[in-house]
């Protein structure tokens, strides 16, 4: 994902053209993905779905954003709330990105450190099928 250029212009976005989708996912983590531009125009939708996502205690949410085009100084701003959310409620909060573009404007604003990073989302854990009690 490209980082903040002077000249980048965006449309206006809702949270249905940010979120594409939001599914259970592996030991009960919320997997949601996210496409297009995460920016001024588009976070007021977006913090509202997280600040919902993050509500409740022991959250557990991963953001795929891979599909993301462009993310801002507003876009960080939106994922570091949704971390000090989750980590105020004890839980815990995963992003899957595999771009080097990313990381480097994560390790440019200091907050490589800060975020759990994953180049895929987490697998389902594999069923364990354990002797019968029966």
């Amino acid at each position: 994902m490209p980082e903040n250029d002077t000249a980048h212009v965006s449309e206006h976005q809702t949270e249905d053209d940010v979120v594409v989708a939001a599914r259970g996912g592996p030991g009960g983590a919320t997997v949601v993905c996210l496409h297009g531009e995460i920016d001024l125009l588009s976070v007021p939708a977006l913090s509202e779905r997280l600040d919902a996502l993050t509500a409740r205690p022991r959250p557990d949410l991963v953001l795929d954003l891979r599909p993301v085009t462009f993310i801002d100084c507003v876009g960080l701003g939106i994922l570091c709330r949704a971390r000090n959310r989750i980590l105020a409620r004890q839980g815990r909060l995963r992003l899957v990105a595999d771009s080097a573009g990313f990381r480097r404007l994560l390790r440019t604003t200091g907050l490589l450190d800060v975020f759990e990073v994953c180049a895929r989302p987490p697998r389902p854990l594999p069923v364990r099928h354990g002797p019968s009690w029966a």
